[in-house]
């Protein structure tokens, strides 16, 4: 991994540029990046020590990079650095962007002016939040991400049955339980105090570059901090750029990322959405002798639809009842439903098992590399 100064053209992936985030990337080539992860300055506003019941210190956000002298300066601030990303991202990739309520929703309004389409508003609820020592307030137990394409036609990537497997089988929805960074995971010096204020949990990163970004794809970070997202990045396959002006958060995201195994490409996969796949009709698998005409096609055994069978026609089609037709119009009929997905309708039986012939058709267009 190095460390540059300055971006010559071409781009050097997985490499960290010291300094400016905003002059750093002027020099990087329009139309280069698949996907953005920003996870800038809050602009928190706090004026005063924050202190727990016991009158001890809370280790809060202080930072000088988190301090700006006005709403306006930190709106030019964003205004400045999401038109170049705007540039940067090609026409068909996508931004993520952090924040809480101190500034996710100026920056919504910038996003939006800037010509991006906000896809969805994540919320990321904290399972172990910080309390609110003075009692004045709610907790404060989310953050939101804002994920946005480059504009509302843009064919963008999004690994839906990938997120919905990760979800134990049902579709992921916009609001994420994932607790904050802490343990082992948390770096922290020598004395045991944070090295960086905001470090973000990997589970986080994990679920936004497996749910928007494929193997191989570029992931710029302009707030590159300790290196959370170059972490996962490489650890899923993807290539990274970071940018950060703290030379001991390079250092430490440095070590970080040398110290993370690449996952080997079998574990790379995911599961593919159903519209993505090769399609391939029925009277493939007849005329192939997958399928043999004459079979017997069965319903599903855990329902009441087992009782259905359709007989298999050289041509591909079925007939059941005095009824013929295809997989999916035989299967509707029987059920007198509108319509019905006859791949994952119908089974085979198969020494004395029977078999999805989804399934079959799965092992079809992998066994003969159908492209």
């Amino acid at each position: 991994m190095k460390e540059k100064s300055y971006i010559k053209h071409p781009i050097q992936k997985n490499c960290i540029y010291h300094g400016d985030s905003l002059s750093i990337l002027k020099t990087i080539p329009s139309n280069s990046v698949d996907l953005v992860f920003a996870d800038p300055p809050y602009n928190l506003q706090l004026k005063n020590k924050l202190l727990r019941p016991d009158s001890s210190k809370v280790d809060a956000v202080n930072d000088k990079w988190d301090q700006f002298e006005s709403f306006k300066n930190y709106d030019d601030f964003t205004t400045n650095w999401l038109t170049e990303i705007k540039r940067i991202t090609k026409q068909d990739g996508t931004i993520w962007v952090i924040g809480s309520y101190h500034n996710i929703f100026r920056m919504g309004k910038i996003i939006q002016d800037l010509g991006f389409w906000i896809l969805n508003d994540i919320i990321w609820r904290k399972s172990n939040p910080m309390p609110n020592f003075r009692g004045t307030r709610f907790t404060n137990a989310h953050e939101t991400l804002i994920w946005a394409a480059q504009g509302q036609d843009a064919k963008y990537d999004f690994n839906y049955q990938a997120m919905k497997s990760l979800n134990d089988g049902i579709q992921m929805r916009s609001d994420w339980e994932i607790p904050i960074c802490s343990g082992k995971e948390r770096l922290k010096d020598v004395s045991g105090k944070k090295i960086h204020s905001t470090q973000k949990p990997e589970a986080l990163l994990h679920r936004v570059l497996l749910s928007s970004s494929s193997p191989g794809d570029l992931i710029l970070d302009p707030f590159f901090g300790t290196g959370t997202t170059g972490a996962v990045a490489k650890k899923l396959g993807r290539n990274y750029i970071g940018i950060e002006q703290d030379k001991k958060y390079i250092k430490e995201a440095k070590k970080r990322i040398n110290n993370v195994t690449l996952l080997g490409k079998k574990e790379l996969e995911v599961t593919e959405s159903k519209k993505n796949q090769i399609r391939v009709p029925f009277g493939s698998l007849v005329e192939s002798g997958v399928i043999k005409p004459g079979s017997v096609l069965k319903g599903p055994k855990s329902l009441k639809a087992k009782k259905f069978s359709a007989t298999v026609r050289a041509d591909g089609s079925v007939y059941s009842e005095g009824e013929k037709g295809s997989i999916h119009q035989i299967s509707a009929k029987l059920q007198g439903k509108e319509s019905c997905n006859g791949w994952t309708f119908w089974h085979l039986e198969n020494n004395g098992e029977l078999q999805l012939i989804d399934n079959l058709r799965t092992n079809f267009i992998n066994a003969n590399k159908v492209n």
